[in-house]
């Protein structure tokens, strides 16, 4: 067996959580022919294939799984150790990788992550815009940030800003043809901005007003995947928009969109930034929850 370089072991186990050369390299920041030259140098040196790959898919040999099995919990003693060298330094520094839906990555993340790399100039930070479940630890992240009721049970939560609301909306113009609806279950002969999950459900728009609790499945023409999206569909009057407040604020204040059943808007759960608890956290991800923790949201606004 020839010398085996140690960072090629974090490639091996890079390329198979992303599930291919191309992502992985996206994630290092380098070209898919520099991994594939470190794969082979490590395969070459270990004597045995650790990789099968085909036009469509990477995926581990029985080999690569069994190493990957040994390999997975060592990497992660020997990224606690250098966590635990970063202590000694006098500013925390290192990469801090987030995963958010992104709702979150607008309004509340990235004013956030922009104040804190003023704070930790030797802090580098990789925001990744996701909305589906994921399994943080398994990807490679650091953190996340999803809604209370899709957290997972061994991990550690903080809510990340304040309370939320929903906005139903409306251009000047669409009101005028169609008319504003008075209650929610007027909704069902209007045009609906319709928005889907990564996963394929369509979001459901959901109303309170006093004891009475209303969901109502929207119907339109128009079915799109993201909140932009959405608002870009209701202020050139394509239907009504059912999105975060502070996506249609602006809008609301210019006059170039109407908020309606205003009174039917219910206050949501916050977002929640979330981490494992079983894993120490770094010097730069403890310094990140100290600063969230003591940010002030409303001197942002």
């Amino acid at each position: 067996m020839g010398p085996i370089r140690l960072d090629s072991f974090d490639v091996f186990v890079a390329i198979v959580r992303c599930g291919g050369f191309r992502a992985a390299a996206l994630e290092r920041g380098v070209s898919s022919s520099a991994l594939s030259q470190t794969m082979n140098t490590l395969e070459e040196a270990l004597g045995i294939r650790l990789l099968n790959r085909t036009t469509r898919s990477v995926f581990p040999t029985e080999a690569g799984q069994r190493l990957l099995e040994r390999l997975a919990p060592a990497l992660s003693d020997i990224r606690l150790a250098i966590a635990e060298v970063d202590e000694l330094r006098d500013s925390p520094s290192g990469t801090l990788r987030i995963n958010a839906p992104a709702p979150a990555v607008d309004h509340f993340l990235c004013p956030l992550v922009f104040d804190f790399m003023d704070a930790y100039p030797e802090v580098k930070i990789e925001i990744i815009s996701d909305a589906a479940v994921i399994d943080i630890v398994e990807q490679g992240f650091d953190a996340g940030v999803r809604f209370g009721k899709q957290l997972a049970q061994d991990m550690i939560a903080l809510p990340l800003g304040p309370a939320l609301r929903y906005a139903i909306v409306a251009s000047p113009d669409y009101i005028k043809r169609c008319g504003p609806p008075q209650t929610p279950h007027e909704l069902v002969g209007h045009d609906c901005i319709r928005r889907r999950f990564p996963g394929g459900t369509l979001v459901t728009w959901r109303f309170a007003e006093g004891s009475e609790d209303i969901e109502v499945t929207p119907t339109g023409r128009l079915t799109v995947s993201s909140a932009h999206n959405e608002l870009q569909a209701a202020l050139a009057g394509r239907g009504i928009a059912h999105v975060f407040d502070d996506y249609a604020k602006p809008y609301v204040q210019s006059g170039r969109l109407v908020e309606l059943l205003s009174d039917w808007s219910p206050t949501l759960p916050h977002w929640f930034l979330y981490y494992p608890s079983r894993r120490l956290p770094s010097a730069a991800m403890r310094a990140f929850l100290d600063y969230m923790r003591s940010y002030d949201w409303q001197a942002r606004d």
